[in-house]
């Protein structure tokens, strides 16, 4: 029986791992600024401490919702989060190259609008999802929610991506980084998924590029995204990159098939 060339298991392990054979590698050093464009330790340290702040008023609202731990408030989750968001919005407009508030206002708003809020459709979304803390918000301020958060991911990624291939990084800007390309990645993902549901459209403002794409425009950006995300740390991310890549799902199937073929004696099985 024939064994596998070395030119075949180089293109296994490109399909399976997409950033396998030669690429610059990541370079972290910790004595680098936690955010390059907030260089001042003092500011950041007040920064940062603001944004855990708001960020430990969200993860307690979600126990709550959860009912894992009691509410001693009788305000509306939704309330409680459109007033975290508020406190991020304040944030951001005081220190707009912070990436790290940009990251986690995304993520606020996807929790409070829905993850599939850049697709209408009169067919119901997957039980997978999670259920938006308000419904009942109009078309014209879901299109401009949808803008702010894809405007604060781009944003995000561009504020803290080395221009040079070998510029380091330092840990916090990484895991920022990382976060924000995986959440993108989940975003495209899901929104590819809900292209698929019966009368879909985007509802996307025709400024943003995303206005133009189709289904697999989505699947491939989300592919992109997660493998940068895999890159700057999330293991998660990374294994995530072929299993949404359309281009890589059907380069696999078509290897395996030619495999298959020629270790058969070139016999269809």
């Amino acid at each position: 029986m024939p064994s596998l060339t070395q030119h075949d298991i180089f293109v296994l392990e490109k399909i399976n791992d997409p950033e396998a054979g030669p690429s610059a590698p990541l370079l972290i050093d910790s004595t680098l600024p936690k955010d390059p464009n907030v260089s001042d330790d003092a500011l950041y340290q007040k920064v940062s401490s603001l944004e855990r702040s708001i960020i430990a008023s969200i993860q307690e609202i979600e126990l709550q919702i959860a009912g894992l731990k009691p509410s001693p408030s009788q305000t509306p989750p939704l309330s409680r989060y459109l007033t975290c968001v508020q406190d991020l919005d304040g944030l951001i407009q005081e220190y707009p190259k912070y990436a790290s508030a940009r990251n986690n206002r995304a993520q606020a708003l996807r929790r409070i609008y829905g993850d599939g809020i850049l697709v209408k459709s009169t067919e119901t979304a997957s039980t997978e999802e999670a259920t938006p803390l308000d419904t009942s918000a109009p078309e014209e301020q879901l299109i401009d929610i949808s803008t702010t958060i894809l405007a604060d991911l781009s944003t995000a990624v561009s504020l803290l991506t080395p221009r040079m291939p070998y510029m380091p990084l330092s840990p916090q800007s990484a895991k920022t980084l990382s976060q924000a390309y995986t959440q993108r990645g989940a975003f495209y993902h899901l929104t590819a998924k809900r292209l698929s549901l019966k009368s879909a459209e985007l509802r996307i403002d025709g400024s943003r590029e995303e206005a133009q794409w189709r289904t697999v425009d989505f699947e491939e950006h989300a592919s992109r995204d997660f493998m940068m995300g895999g890159r700057y740390g999330n293991e998660i991310a990374k294994a995530l990159a072929v299993s949404a890549n359309p281009t890589a799902k059907l380069c696999g199937e078509m290897v395996r098939e030619a495999m298959k073929k020629e270790y058969a004696g070139g016999q269809a099985i």
